[in-house]
């Protein structure tokens, strides 16, 4: 198949605004449940997931987490203007940013930019008992925003410490509703850990304690990794195919029993969600690119939108897993650090992924083509399912287990 000239009018289905859920459940493991088993469609609730799942498989998990990336500014003539944080400028390494005191910065989308031609934006804020201001400069462009400096005066305070007292959590913009206190418990998988994402990794909403446990239980392998979800997951192709789309690059960071594990389970896992998928399957290319430079630096593992089309590796899961630990091993560490930039799309061999568990995605969007490679082109027949029998749509929606 010529993945790259894909017509993503191809791609879309009816999706009224009233099919979108605006809220989740009450109860997270209470939504529905689609199985599509080998081409058959039937119904379910998600609290009765680990039926369907084969004992002794290995599950893996995004343990993102959704930072307050919205912060907003009242300029002196009361313009508002809106700092959307994107990703870490200076430092670039996420976990050295929350803990940074006193100045960082970050690649930012800017609402309301007209606004702000120049100078300092300003703001109180208050942290425990410490009132201090918090001043944001646009110093430059970047390749998907502004570079934006953000300074506070009180060298006590970390940048997570200023994020929660001020930032705001950025809901889907298709919810069309201002984000709720209750969007701070709901809008998070109940394993997130590491912060990073703009946007949460959906299908992991649906988990509850108790449906871990019943994994556990049944002896299914739990696995984690971080993929940091960005603001182009919502980005829209534009283009009449998607040769000219260009997808947005997300920092990712897999363990080394992650690794382990997958060896040790044949390099088959069932993956919980879009973002679990690009990160098992950049894996492989990473794995693909160690046989032919073994001394890369992470910025030239970087997996590249059409690499898995333009570069075909005949190496095999397990070896490009191998390739991974071995360069583990001559860095003394046990993580691998890199970023992704895949897209996957109808004619995309996979490599990793067996099992899906994943939302409803929007009409002529990546995550639906992704889904569509994922069932050999049978997307329509889960989606006129879904719409057929009430299922709710995107972030907040039901799910679906996706076993081609």
């Amino acid at each position: 198949m010529d993945t790259k000239n894909i017509h993503i009018a191809d791609y879309n289905y009816p999706l009224p605004d009233d099919r979108i859920a605006k809220f989740p459940l009450p109860q997270r493991d209470h939504s529905k449940l689609l199985v599509y088993q080998h081409g058959v469609v039937s119904d379910d609730v998600f609290y009765h997931l680990p039926d369907y799942l084969p004992k002794g498989a290995l599950m893996v998990f995004n343990n993102t987490k959704v930072i307050m990336a919205r912060i907003h500014f009242q300029k002196e003539t009361g313009a508002l203007i809106e700092v959307f944080l994107l990703e870490p400028a200076a430092p670039v390494d996420y976990e050295q940013m929350f803990q940074t005191r006193g100045k960082c910065a970050w690649v930012c989308m800017v609402g309301n930019l007209k606004k702000w031609k120049t100078g300092c934006l300003e703001r109180s804020i208050v942290v425990g008992d410490k009132t201090m201001t918090l001043r944001a400069n646009r110093v430059g462009e970047a390749q998907t925003g502004w570079k934006v400096e953000l300074e506070w005066d009180n060298p006590e305070v970390s940048f997570a410490e200023v994020l929660d007292a001020v930032g705001e959590l950025p809901i889907p913009p298709y919810l069309n509703r201002k984000s709720q206190e209750s969007d701070k418990t709901t809008y998070q998988t109940v394993y997130s850990k590491i912060k990073g994402s703009v946007a949460a990794p959906t299908a992991g909403l649906h988990f509850t304690k108790e449906v871990l446990q019943q994994l556990d239980e049944k002896g299914i392998d739990r696995e984690e990794v971080t993929l940091h979800v960005g603001a182009g997951t919502f980005k829209p192709v534009k283009s009449n195919t998607i040769v000219g789309h260009e997808m947005h690059s997300e920092y990712i960071c897999v363990k080394r029993q992650t690794i382990e594990k997958l060896i040790r389970h044949d390099c088959k896992a069932i993956a919980v969600g879009t973002t679990s998928v690009r990160t098992l399957e950049s894996l492989y290319y990473i794995g693909a690119k160690l046989k032919e430079n073994p001394e890369a630096t992470p910025e030239q593992l970087h997996v590249e939108q059409w690499e898995p089309y333009d570069t075909h590796p005949s190496i095999t899961p397990m070896e490009a897993m191998s390739q991974i630990i071995d360069y583990l091993d001559r860095h003394h560490t046990d993580t691998l650090h890199t970023s992704t930039q895949i897209i996957i799309a109808p004619g995309y061999e996979y490599k990793i992924v067996r099992m899906l568990v994943t939302n409803f995605h929007q009409p002529q969007s990546t995550l639906l083509l992704l889904v569509s490679a994922f069932l050999h082109g049978d997307w329509r027949k889960v989606y006129d399912f879904a719409l057929a029998n009430d299922f709710r749509f995107l972030s907040y929606g039901d799910s679906s287990l996706l076993i081609p």
